[in-house]
C-alpha cells in the first residue's frame, strides 16, 4: 500500500483501515503488559505517596522515589469489574487501568529506563508493570552511546535517568488492525504527557526527543523492530543539563552507533499463541526511521492568519490541585455524562490550565520558540456566560473566536460512528486539531507519528485538568473527521481534527473497583 494513502485511510476513511470481516480473537489476546523471562528483577517499594499537591524541590532520586514516579506514570492503578445493563449478558467486564488513557484499554506502549542511581547497578531496565519492578536488560554505563543516538544534542552524563517509550505493534493490532497505528501514537503521547506532569511534581527537569537514531536506540534495548519500536526519548535530571535541538557537528550513522555495543537477546511472554503479520505497520515504521543526525529537523511555524472572527474574552486562571487525586479521579463516563452546571470561568480554567501545562521542552522548536503545533476547537452548550456555538480557543489572548453560533449537538451526534455517548448531555465537546498535512513536508512519515503524540499529550492535560475540576472526559475517534473539519472550517485553515474529547459533569455507574496501590 502507498504509505500516504495509508495515512489518509486511517485518518479520513477509518472503515477501510481494517478488513470488513475483521474480528479480534479475544481468546488469544496478548497480555496487558510485557513480562520478561529469566532476567533479574529489582522490586520497587509499593508505599506510594497518596498526595502530589505541590512540586517537590529538585533532589537526587533514590530507587524508592523513582518507583513512585514510575507507578504514577504508567503503573497498574485500578482493576474494575463493570456490568453493562444495555448488554444481554450479565457477565462482568474486567479492565486493568492506568492513569493515562488508552484506546480500548489495551496500553500498547512500554517504558524503559536507563538509570544511574547509587542503590542499583547502572544500566538499561524495563519497567515491569505486572510486578512493579525493574528488569535489568543491559548492565553498564551507556552515556556515550545514548548521547550519540540522540545526535549529541543532550549531555546524558548529567542526567540520572532517561526514559524510552516504545510501541508494541501486536498489542492493539489484534483488535484494531491497521487503525492501531494511529492509536499507538496517541497513546504514546498520553503516556508522555502523564510522565511530564509527574516529572514536574517530583522535581525532575525533562524534555522530549522525538528525533533519534531509531535502530541504535532499539539495539540498546534489544527490541525486535518488527514487533516493537521506540517513539520518544526523555532525559531526566536534577541539575543543569545541556539541551539542544542541534548537535555539535558530529553525525554518526545508526549503523556506526550500533557497532559500539553488542546486541542482547531476551525472551518475554506475549500471551498470544498466534501473532499475525502487519507489513504496512512495519513499512511505515521503517520509513519513519532516522539513520543519521543530519536528518534531524526543527520546525518553524508560520504565524497564524487572523480572520477577523468575533472574540469573546474567556475568564480563566491557572489551577493548583493535587495531581495524585486528579489521576485517581480521571474517568471516561461514556453514557454517564449529565448536563450539570458549567460556567465560563470553569471552562476558561480548563482550557487555560491544560494549554499552560502542555508547554514543554522538545527537539522540534527553534531557539526561543515554544509555539504549539496543535490547536483547540470546542462546541459549547449551556455554558453559563458564553453563548452556544463552535469556537476556536486562542491560548495567547485567552479568548474564544466565534466560528459558528448556535447549538451543534445534533450535528456532532450525527457525525458519531459509534453510539457510545449521548452528546446531548455534554456541555463541552473539545476537538484537538493539527496541520492537515500531518507535518509530512517538514518531517516525512515521522511527522504523522509526532503529530499524534502531541495530540495525545494535550489530551492527557485536558483530562487531568477536567478531573481536578470534578468532571469526566472521554477521548474518542469514533466520529467522521471530515464533518467536524467542515463544522470549524478547518480545511480552509490547513488543519484537521485529530481527536474528540467530550468533557463535563457525570454520574458514576455501578462498578466494583479495587485499588492496585501496593
Amino acid at each position: 500500500m502507498n504509505l500516504e494513502k495509508f495515512l489518509y485511510t486511517i485518518h479520513f476513511d477509518m472503515d477501510q483501515a481494517s478488513p470488513p470481516d475483521w474480528q479480534p480473537d479475544w481468546e488469544d489476546a496478548p497480555l496487558p503488559y510485557k513480562v520478561y523471562r529469566e532476567l533479574p528483577v529489582i522490586q520497587l517499594e509499593a508505599d506510594v505517596p497518596l498526595s502530589l499537591a505541590a512540586p517537590e524541590p529538585p533532589c537526587s532520586p533514590g530507587l524508592k522515589r523513582l518507583g513512585h514516579f514510575l507507578w504514577y506514570t504508567y503503573g497498574l492503578a485500578q482493576i474494575s469489574h463493570t456490568v453493562y445493563p444495555e448488554e444481554e449478558s450479565d457477565e462482568l467486564s474486567q479492565s486493568l487501568r492506568r492513569f493515562a488513557p488508552s484506546g480500548g484499554g489495551l496500553y500498547p506502549n512500554e517504558l524503559y529506563v536507563y538509570l544511574k542511581l547509587e542503590d542499583i547497578p547502572a544500566g538499561v531496565y524495563h519497567y515491569d508493570v505486572a510486578r512493579h519492578g525493574l528488569v535489568l536488560l543491559r548492565e553498564g554505563n551507556a552515556d556515550v552511546y545514548l548521547s550519540k543516538a540522540l545526535g549529541n544534542r543532550c549531555d546524558v552524563s548529567s542526567c540520572f535517568g532517561t526514559v524510552l517509550i516504545s510501541a508494541r505493534f501486536w498489542k492493539n493490532f489484534f483488535k484494531y488492525n491497521q487503525f492501531s497505528y494511529r492509536l499507538q501514537g496517541l497513546d504514546a503521547g498520553a503516556v508522555t504527557g502523564q510522565l511530564l506532569e509527574m516529572a514536574k511534581r517530583f522535581g525532575y527537569a525533562s524534555g522530549v526527543y522525538f528525533q533519534f537514531l531509531d535502530r541504535a536506540v532499539n539495539h540498546l534495548l534489544g527490541l525486535d523492530q518488527q514487533q516493537e519500536s521506540v517513539y520518544a526519548v526523555i532525559p531526566l535530571s536534577v541539575e543543569p543539563t545541556r539541551w539542544s535541538a542541534t548537535g555539535n557537528g558530529e553525525s554518526e550513522t545508526a549503523e556506526e552507533v550500533c557497532r559500539m555495543i553488542p546486541g542482547i537477546e531476551t525472551s518475554h511472554y506475549v500471551g498470544s499463541k498466534r501473532i499475525l503479520e502487519f507489513p504496512v505497520l512495519n513499512a511505515i515504521n521503517e520509513a519513519s526511521f532516522l539513520e543519521s543526525g543530519g536528518s534531524f529537523r526543527k520546525i518553524r511555524l508560520s504565524e497564524k492568519t487572523e480572520r477577523g472572527e468575533q472574540e469573546i474574552p474567556l475568564p480563566g486562571t491557572r489551577l493548583s490541585y493535587d495531581l495524585a487525586l486528579a489521576c485517581k479521579n480521571r474517568f471516561s463516563p461514556e453514557m454517564d455524562f449529565t448536563l450539570g452546571k458549567v460556567t465560563s470561568q470553569q471552562a476558561g480554567n480548563l482550557l487555560r490550565e491544560a494549554f499552560a501545562a502542555y508547554s514543554y521542552r522538545n527537539d522540534l522548536d527553534g531557539a526561543g520558540e515554544n509555539r504549539p503545533r496543535v490547536s483547540i476547537y470546542a462546541c459549547f452548550y449551556k455554558v453559563e456566560g458564553t453563548a452556544d456555538g463552535a469556537y476556536r480557543y486562542d491560548e495567547e489572548k485567552q479568548v474564544l473566536k466565534v466560528i459558528r453560533s448556535g447549538d451543534h449537538r445534533f450535528y456532532l451526534q450525527d457525525a458519531m460512528t459509534l453510539n457510545n455517548l449521548n452528546l446531548y448531555q455534554i456541555p463541552m465537546v473539545i476537538h484537538v486539531a493539527g496541520a492537515r498535512n500531518h507535518l509530512l513536508p517538514e518531517l516525512g512519515y515521522r511527522g504523522y507519528r509526532i503529530q499524534q503524540m502531541e495530540a495525545g499529550m494535550l489530551t492527557q492535560r485536558l483530562l487531568l485538568t477536567a478531573a481536578a475540576i470534578g468532571w469526566g472526559g472521554h477521548p474518542l475517534l469514533g466520529f467522521e473527521g471530515s464533518r467536524v473539519d467542515e463544522l470549524y472550517g478547518l480545511d480552509e485553515r490547513g488543519e484537521t481534527c485529530l481527536i474528540q474529547i467530550p468533557i463535563g459533569p457525570y454520574r458514576e455507574r455501578a462498578s466494583l473497583k479495587g485499588s492496585l496501590k501496593m
